[in-house]
């Protein structure tokens, strides 16, 4: 595959960290570039990365490759109908906006390869977790293309349904949140305790960094994992009783659920 010319329409956090990620594994910068409506972001990025930022949307995308809209879903709409008159034939489009599908995206920029992915914050530490969805006109070497893109940032997951980026919002997209909120109430726990809270919190975080290590490096489920280091009648199975008592798992599906009726309403909201 030959090296495509990629543009950056937005250069905010996430497409920072997809340039840097893109350089750290020998993309050349003369092959990127970005364009921020802000003077001192485009500086910015020009500086950390080396690369040619520029004030105009239109120019960015002369001559790409690939374009990714890095711009908020809530000014998507206006930036694509300026954007679709300099648009060229076999440009592939690459979306990272919440909640913009593609037939939205097609209204806004005529018949074209899109490709709509979900990355997670995360992915600012190259640690992130992304779905991808290609539209018909998608070609194989484009889907390299957007695999090779998120690849820079964490792990890229093709899907079969566009639906399915709606519980890909749900499980990666705000699932952070939930590790947070569940260091939040351990870390509270502790300091209940009598520990100090600077001493609750490194063991949470600690702990929490271990047991993701040890389930992603393990050739066993999660399940399995719990089970081994739950002994009968011992202080971790005493607490795992109290959280299913509670019923922890159906609580987790019910917000997963609804993270996902949301991301499906504001897909709604925005695509108008």
């Amino acid at each position: 595959m030959t090296t495509p010319r990629i543009a950056f329409i937005g250069a905010g956090n996430m497409a920072a960290s997809l340039i840097g990620g893109l350089l750290a594994q020998g993309f050349p910068a003369g092959a990127i570039r970005a364009s921020d409506r802000g003077a001192e972001q485009r500086e910015k990025i020009a500086a950390e990365h080396g690369i040619d930022v520029v004030a105009s949307n239109a120019e960015a995308c002369l001559d790409a490759n690939v374009i990714v809209l890095a711009v908020k879903p809530q000014v998507m709409k206006d930036v694509c109908l300026d954007l679709a008159p300099h648009l060229q034939a076999g440009q592939l489009i690459v979306s990272i906006a919440a909640g913009i599908t593609s037939a939205s995206l097609e209204n806004w920029l005529g018949e074209r390869a899109i490709v709509r992915c979900m990355p997670n914050t995360p992915s600012l530490l190259r640690l992130g977790a992304s779905g991808l969805y290609a539209n018909a006109r998608v070609s194989s070497e484009q889907r390299q293309q957007a695999e090779q893109l998120l690849s820079a940032v964490g792990i890229a997951v093709w899907l079969d349904e566009e639906k399915l980026i709606d519980a890909v919002t749900a499980v990666s997209g705000s699932g952070p949140a939930y590790f947070f909120l569940l260091i939040e109430a351990m870390t509270a726990s502790g300091e209940k305790l009598g520990l100090p809270r600077d001493v609750a919190a490194k063991l949470t975080l600690q702990t929490a960094l271990g047991a993701a290590q040890m389930a992603v490096n393990s050739d066993v489920d999660a399940a399995e994992l719990r089970r081994r280091v739950t002994s009968p009648a011992g202080t971790t199975e005493a607490a795992i009783k109290t959280f299913q008592a509670g019923g922890f798992a159906a609580l987790v599906e019910q917000a997963v659920k609804a993270a996902d009726g949301r991301s499906a309403e504001l897909a709604e909201q925005l695509g108008q």
